[in-house]
């Protein structure tokens, strides 16, 4: 009898997660200097909202799950959707697709994504530091924005602005302590240990 033979696979595919978070991260901070005031919801936003915060978003989703990685494949995916929603909720109306979204309405989208939020953060909890930051932000984000919706208070929107900018930071900061991290061989930018 001969000895059975095993076939071992490795996964040697690189990491998705920086490019999500890039994604995620780049088209948050733009998106929420436009809340803060800084300038008017233009072209620039949509585009990001389209193709890094929507499409890169979901490609590195797809690759999380060839990672067997659930959250991230959840994480990344429904982010990415979110931004997709988002530019088409500005647009179709504009196009004469579907009416406008009420203010009343659009505080129910953001609520729905603050609850989906809220119950990732919990996920994070196992995870690093940062991670933590970015989803408790995040979290805090959209029921700041879904407030501010509500109750028609720039002085929120503005608020929610300055906390977006700094949740979007976070992710653009994680993204770029993987992608240092890895090619040095060593933490170049820390992510804070995991979470026992």
């Amino acid at each position: 009898m001969s000895a059975a033979n095993t076939l071992t696979i490795t996964d040697t595919s690189a990491n998705p997660a920086p490019l999500g978070l890039m994604g995620f991260g780049m088209t948050t901070v733009l998106l929420n200097l436009h809340n803060a005031g800084l300038f008017e919801l233009n072209a620039m936003i949509l585009a990001m909202g389209i193709f890094y915060g929507g499409i890169a978003q979901v490609i590195a989703g797809i690759f999380e799950s060839k990672k067997n990685n659930t959250f991230g494949m959840t994480a990344f995916t429904s982010y990415g959707m979110f931004w997709l929603t988002l530019v088409a909720l500005i647009v179709m109306p504009q196009l004469g697709i579907a009416a406008k979204a009420s203010e009343q309405a659009m505080a129910w989208y953001l609520l729905v994504w603050g609850i989906f939020t809220a119950f990732l953060f919990i996920g994070t909890l196992r995870m690093n530091f940062i991670t933590q930051f970015i989803f408790g932000s995040l979290t805090v984000l959209f029921f700041l924005l879904a407030i501010g919706d509500f109750t028609g208070s720039a002085a929120i929107k503005t608020i929610a602005g300055v906390e977006g900018i700094i949740c979007g930071a976070s992710a653009i900061y994680s993204a770029m302590a993987q992608v240092l991290n890895e090619i040095y061989g060593r933490e170049v930018l820390p992510l804070g240990g995991k979470a026992h």
